[in-house]
């Protein structure tokens, strides 16, 4: 069956692995966990991380989700204080391909491998395909951006023009004498490019696939590059992880990458939410080479029921939700999403929790919002004991019914108004 985004069939897929029985794919990813657990340990940072723990029985999700977490976060001070990848890794840095650096700074490591960072799987389902002649406007200085859709993009047998962001003049030359078909790079240059080359009567019109990735892509954007010929699809990747999950010719959410784990975890904890809850991403790889485990990357999104009409069969995100990281100056004290967690463990008979910040003249005011089915001054005069004691600052506490509150990951709502 053809679908209309560039004739591409929704039921195309790169393997077999990917239309596997969901049950034997779990299966298999949890078969190799404890492998990759004790590659990950044999680094001293992580056997530090996971001390005490019996990684040999980590073999499902529940076991999984009782593993600590790791916070992109706290990457950049770890790595400072033990460079070049804070003790994370076993190996040394002359065993992999490349070496990057990414804002914070991060430092990341490309293993040495054809197709490193996962990305030919999304470019497929994108519709590129041997032969192809792909322009690549994502950065190829110091970052592993470029490099990451460059290897997936030749795992495919594409070409690849290593164009690289900006110098729209130069793109134009380049489109018109090498007519690629397929565009990398965020929706934002595309557009630039596309109008740029209507107002100045150059030909970009051999492009007619592209993969968006590093900025939002609202379905207007969307639409308007398909009145122009163009179908694009999204990525969801990161510098450090690659590609993580991508969108497939069903335009219905993105679905995650084989050989990598996703949880989504409610923010400022590793506790897995409800199906269908926004909560934060956290990925584990099974990569020997640069094993990553437990990684909470600061970003919200919402898993999906059911099976993407394209025939793939794993989980499915819903992309991009916003930041999980919500630290937020109350007074001058810094209150945090974990702090606000630790209300609702000391609590259990709270559902989510949502503090609201807001300001009254020149005062700064919380309000916990907290979901329960038995409000009560009691619990009202606990919690806000313990909001107290946990955020030092005084806050009120405001009751919700069960499911009232927003579900959007959002854990710290700052408010206020400065006029």
């Amino acid at each position: 069956m053809d679908c209309k985004p560039g004739n591409i069939a929704l039921s195309d897929s790169f393997d077999t692995s990917e239309t596997r029985d969901p049950a034997e794919r779990e299966e298999a990813l949890f078969a190799r966990l404890p492998a990759i657990l004790k590659r990950a340990a044999a680094a001293p940072a992580y056997a530090e991380h996971l001390a005490g723990i019996d990684l040999h029985g980590v073999r499902s999700r529940e076991a999984l989700a009782r593993l600590p977490v790791l916070r992109k976060s706290d990457l950049p001070a770890r790595q400072k204080a033990a460079p070049p990848f804070g003790g994370f890794l076993a190996d040394p840095s002359g065993s992999f391909g490349r070496l990057f650096t990414s804002p914070g700074p991060i430092f990341e490591p490309e293993p040495a491998a054809e197709d490193p960072w996962r990305a030919a799987r999304g470019l497929f389902a994108a519709g590129f395909r041997r032969g192809d002649v792909v322009l690549n406007t994502f950065s190829y200085h110091l970052t592993p951006g470029g490099f990451i859709m460059d290897s997936g993009a030749r795992a495919l047998g594409c070409a690849v023009i290593p164009a690289g962001p900006g110098n729209t003049e130069q793109q134009f030359e380049l489109i018109e004498a090498y007519r690629p078909v397929a565009y990398c790079g965020t929706p934002d240059f595309l557009k630039v490019l596309l109008d740029g080359a209507a107002a100045s009567n150059r030909d970009v019109s051999s492009i007619r696939r592209a993969l968006v990735s590093g900025a939002a892509f609202p379905k207007s954007l969307q639409d308007e590059f398909s009145a122009k010929g163009i179908e694009a699809y999204q990525a969801y990747a990161t510098a450090d992880l690659g590609f993580i999950a991508y969108e497939t010719p069903a335009r219905e959410g993105l679905v995650v990458n084989e050989d990598i784990i996703v949880e989504i975890v409610r923010p400022g904890t590793g506790d897995p939410v409800p199906p269908g809850d926004v909560g934060e991403i956290v990925v584990t790889t099974l990569d020997a080479h640069r094993p990553v485990i437990r990684l909470a990357l600061g970003d919200l999104t919402a898993a999906m029921a059911g099976l993407s009409p394209c025939g793939r069969t794993n989980m499915r995100i819903r992309g991009w939700m916003g930041r999980a990281d919500q630290a937020t100056k109350i007074k001058g004290m810094f209150v945090r999403p974990e702090q606000v967690a630790e209300i609702g463990r000391r609590h259990p008979e709270l559902g989510r929790l949502r503090l609201v910040v807001t300001r009254d003249g020149e005062t700064d005011m919380m309000t916990l919002m907290a979901e329960t089915a038995a409000p009560s001054e009691a619990l009202s005069a606990a919690v806000g004991a313990t909001l107290q004691a946990i955020a030092k600052l005084k806050g009120s506490v405001t009751f919700a019914a069960p499911g009232d509150l927003p579900n959007d990951g959002k854990i710290i709502a700052d408010e206020r108004r400065y006029e």
